[in-house]
């Protein structure tokens, strides 16, 4: 179809007519105090307290969600889907107009953020034409704060769950600060609606809009020096423990005055001095979480406070938050304060007053953490150079599960900055993720690290053949997962400085050394033959160069290419790509360019000759 299927003008013309279809008197204003009621009467009491209810939809539906609007706006690379759904947003935003002057509407009024100078107020416009709908603005309404005259932006989400799901889709107009969820009960939409809506205008006005989570942690210097304040970004796509890294408290010896402060869990927006002002005062987590592990989220949790959404709640009113046989995405919206962990004989409160990371002046350093979830040849931990963070952060990579999705499973996931909230150009978000780590690290020498984290695991085996046209994926080893309690040793000597990193396959240095913890069983020396590593090498580098080509369309600084293309040499040249015979034509031009390329790159290399370790030595 092209950009001609854009009707900008439509656009327009809606987001005026929409001003005065808001006035309509069949939408309502309401408190959050007054959808508790009519809430609740649809939901299910737990034996805490708190109530629980069912989405027909249990997930963000993103493959239907458009962005429409100028050219800079829109989507790099719409889907056949995507297409249709945006050729047709006209007619569709004309019955937007049509159901807001006749269905019956709860406008709920909240605010993002706290503090002195970037706080959008939030509208929420939701249909209560099917009254079970009044828990989604009462759930949503329990994760922002009541409005006050801080300055900010201002925006509007409409949700209309009672359009019919063959018609289901996001519609999100981001310069007129309007998003239209329609034929979807999953309070996510509401949620993410918002946040991507101030990440885009966060971008517009100097800021970096990030889906991290962030946490201030006070940690002494390996282990008995001295103490030290830093801030923490973690950066996860959803799924892979983000919500569980930021909240957790890692096991750090209050006794001698270590401990973990919770921020944020999911949005924050970077400022150029390293301060991150945050959105939220409830957080909506997933709630598979082993009490034993994750201390501080399940005591929020068993809070009578929580509100869940596809939780399984037994007859005795008792949830199981392990149990995801009805529905693998069980959600619970927690407040921040309720946060707590066992120090002594008392549970305390570990979670920071505040929504905001303070700056880099006000801190002993900053550490911008990736979290990936591979299950083969990745380790657990990397340390990285302020360039390789910057390419974690444009490769942003995960993998599909195969507990989650069989059919792609092994199947690597890239999304930059782990961030599927993008609006326009992605090569604009990662140079300017690059501009910022840079002059952090220029002005503040020493104070500024990175690290991956993989809270996957390793060892998984996937065998893969074809059939009937189609690939079908065997489980033939199931990975090893990293232990929760060696992962939080990992975090936590990185802050106290006493893990032991060397120089790793892809690079980076790889941690070899973790107070408490043996790593020589999550060797892949252990668990794959060379060929098998050899293999699985040359994927991950195919797939980077793969998404960086990719992301170069969109305006990518050339040094963050130029250092993407270093990068690659790990593997070996006859690794990277099939070179085609130079005498054969190859299936299409862009085959031939791709082909040239890589030959062209490899003419002049060398391998790395890397110092021979001594005897006795063990490459964990």
């Amino acid at each position: 179809m092209g950009a001609d299927i854009y009707d900008e003008a439509a656009y327009r013309r809606f987001a005026g007519e929409l001003k005065e279809a808001l006035k309509s008197p069949t939408i309502r204003r309401t408190g959050l105090s007054a959808l508790r009621g009519p809430a609740i009467a649809t939901g299910t009491r737990t034996k805490f307290g708190s109530y629980g209810w069912r989405s027909a939809v249990s997930s963000r539906i993103g493959p239907k969600t458009v962005y429409l609007g100028s050219p800079a706006v829109r989507l790099p690379k719409p889907t056949a889907l995507q297409e249709s759904i945006v050729a047709g947003a006209p007619e569709e935003l004309e019955k937007v107009l049509y159901l807001l002057r006749h269905l019956p509407f709860v406008h709920l009024r909240r605010q993002m953020g706290e503090n002195s100078e970037y706080n959008p107020v939030c509208n929420l416009y939701m249909s209560v034409a099917d009254q079970k709908n009044h828990r989604l603005a009462y759930m949503w309404g329990n994760t922002m704060r009541k409005p006050d005259r801080r300055p900010g932006p201002e925006f509007t989400m409409i949700h209309i769950p009672e359009e019919h799901q063959l018609r289901q889709q996001v519609l999100a107009l981001p310069e007129f600060g309007v998003n239209i969820a329609l034929g979807t009960d999953y309070m996510g939409e509401d949620k993410k609606g918002f946040l991507r809506q101030a990440m885009w205008h966060a971008d517009e006005h100097g800021m970096l809009g990030l889906h991290a989570g962030t946490k201030l942690v006070r940690a002494r210097e390996k282990g008995t020096g001295p103490l030290r304040r830093y801030g923490v970004f973690l950066f996860g796509l959803t799924a892979t423990g983000k919500s569980t890294w930021s909240c957790h408290h890692l096991g750090l010896d209050y006794r001698k005055g270590e401990v973990t402060e919770v921020v944020q869990d999911d949005i924050v927006f970077l400022k150029r001095d390293g301060s991150a002002l945050g959105s939220e005062s409830g957080f909506f987590v997933k709630t598979d979480v082993d009490p034993n592990l994750q201390e501080a989220m399940y005591h929020a949790l068993v809070h009578r406070s929580a509100l869940f959404e596809n939780v399984m709640i037994d007859g005795n009113g008792t949830p199981d938050f392990l149990d995801e046989r009805l529905c693998g995405n069980g959600r619970a919206v927690i407040q921040k304060r309720r946060l707590v962990a066992r120090q002594g004989r008392r549970l305390r409160r570990i979670d920071h007053r505040g929504l905001n990371l303070p700056s880099l002046e006000e801190l002993d350093g900053i550490v911008f953490a990736f979290i990936t979830r591979r299950n083969t040849i990745m380790p657990f931990a990397q340390e990285l150079t302020p360039m390789q963070a910057v390419l974690a952060y444009l490769w942003g990579e995960s993998t599909h599960s195969f507990a989650t999705q069989p059919a792609k499973a092994g199947e690597s996931v890239r999304t930059v900055g782990t961030d599927p909230f993008i609006i326009g150009s992605r090569g604009r978000k990662v140079n300017r993720f690059h501009d910022i780590v840079m002059d952090l690290v220029s002005r503040y020498p020493g104070k500024v690290r990175f690290f991956q984290y993989n809270t996957g695991g390793v060892g998984e085996i996937i065998e893969k053949k074809e059939r009937d046209g189609r690939i079908e994926r065997t489980l033939v080893r199931k990975v090893t997962r990293v232990p929760i309690d060696l992962m939080a040793a990992i975090q936590r000597g990185d802050l106290r400085g006493t893990n032991v990193y060397e120089e790793g396959r892809f690079g980076t240095r790889e941690i070899v050394k973790v107070e408490g913890f043996d790593l020589s069983p999550y060797r892949p020396e252990v668990l794959y033959s060379k060929e098998q590593i050899d293999r699985y090498v040359r994927e991950i580098v195919e797939g980077r160069r793969e998404f960086t080509e990719e992301i170069a369309a969109e305006g990518l600084d050339p040094a963050i290419t130029r250092a993407a293309e270093e990068s690659f040499r790990v593997a070996r040249p006859e690794r990277v790509a099939v070179v085609p015979d130079p005498g054969k034509r190859s299936e299409s031009p862009e085959a031939e360019r791709r082909a040239r390329g890589v030959r062209d790159y490899f003419k002049d290399y060398e391998p790395v000759r890397r110092p021979r370790r001594p005897a006795g030595h063990r490459y964990l």
